[in-house]
This record gives C-alpha cells, sequence and structure tokens, in this order.
C-alpha cells in the first residue's frame, strides 16, 4: 500500500526511502501499547496481565510470521506491511510481559530498571525532541569534539562514538527532567 502510494498518488519513485504512508500500518503499534498499558493499569492479578501480554504476543507473531510463510505477505519494514506490524508487534508485547514480570512482579532487576525508568518517565518529550531535530542539534554540537578527540579511531567508529554520545546525551536530558520532577504528559 506504502508503495502503491508513493509511486501512484505522490507520483515518486521512493523505493531507496521509506514509504509516506508507513504511519497508517504502524499506528497499529501505538494502539497496541495504549491497550497494553490499560491492561497493566486495571485491578486484575499481576498473574492475568502477564498470561493476556504473553496470549496477545504470540498471536500477533504467529499471525505476522503465517502472513509471510503463506507468501500472502511479506516481512519488509521499509514499508511497514501488515506482516511486520503483526510480527515485531508481537515481539514487542512479549517483551512488554517478560519485563513485566521481571521487574514489578518478581521484582528482579530493579535497580537496573531505573535507567530505563528515567528515559520511560519522559518519554513523550524524549519523542518529540527526537523528531523535531533535537539529536540532530545535539550531534551538530558533539560530532566536532568526538572528531577532535577520537578521530583517530576511524571514521565509522568515530560516528558510531558521535551516535552514543548523542544517545547519552539524550539519556542526560531525560535524568535531569526526572531529577527536577519535570514530566511531560497529555
Amino acid at each position: 500500500m506504502g508503495a502503491w502510494f508513493n509511486n501512484t498518488i505522490e507520483g515518486v519513485e521512493k523505493a531507496s526511502i521509506w514509504s509516506s504512508l508507513n504511519a497508517v500500518s504502524t499506528t497499529a503499534h501505538t494502539i497496541w501499547g495504549v491497550l497494553c498499558g490499560k491492561l497493566l493499569m486495571q485491578e486484575k492479578p499481576a498473574q492475568e496481565k502477564v498470561q493476556r501480554l504473553v496470549l496477545a504476543g504470540v498471536f500477533c507473531m504467529l499471525f505476522g510470521y503465517s502472513l509471510d510463510l503463506l507468501d500472502i505477505t511479506p516481512i519488509i519494514k521499509k514499508i511497514a506491511t501488515s506482516s511486520f506490524v503483526f510480527a515485531s508487534g508481537g515481539w514487542a508485547i512479549l517483551v512488554l510481559a517478560v519485563s513485566y514480570w521481571l521487574i514489578d512482579v518478581q521484582h528482579q532487576f530493579t535497580k537496573g530498571a531505573k535507567f530505563f525508568i528515567i528515559v520511560g518517565s519522559n518519554s513523550l518529550f524524549i519523542y518529540l525532541f527526537f523528531n523535531i531535530g533535537g539529536a540532530e542539534m545535539l550531534q551538530h554540537i558533539l560530532q566536532p569534539f568526538v572528531k577532535l578527540l577520537f578521530g583517530w579511531i576511524g571514521e565509522y567508529s568515530a560516528a558510531i562514538l558521535t551516535s552514543c554520545s548523542v544517545w547519552l546525551a539524550m539519556w542526560g536530558i531525560c535524568y535531569w527532567l526526572y531529577q527536577k520532577k519535570i514530566f511531560f504528559k497529555f
């Protein structure tokens, strides 16, 4: 659908870049995230929540991989095919189920979870910050310093180090917001 939209409606061949219409199919991930969040906030036993998440994740994965194996729709991330959306959504729901079970039910890895809680507390902010060009701005600021200090490791390695520096800076912004108790919410 995305390729057809690019070629027919926009009149542009975008085979080498992302499909413009990805937002329609990948909206499913957002909806699943909301539904999973609502499930986790309900007053139900933890075991029931985990079971529902595992069932949903397995169903989505089976459906997505079946679409691919039966040659109905191949798994292609770039154009967000339905099989990709179901398979990747299934994996995400299963990871959520395991994380919820380990951290909230079994109380394992609670200290290590703090790292992720800091970003998750301002997930809306960091998502918007990244998408309006905040990461690019940080890259332009940090790249000269990384090249100056670590240019000897090679261009590719310096680019990876720059990306890691941007990621760390974005986490640092979330940490600062977390310490100041500033949380962006709807």
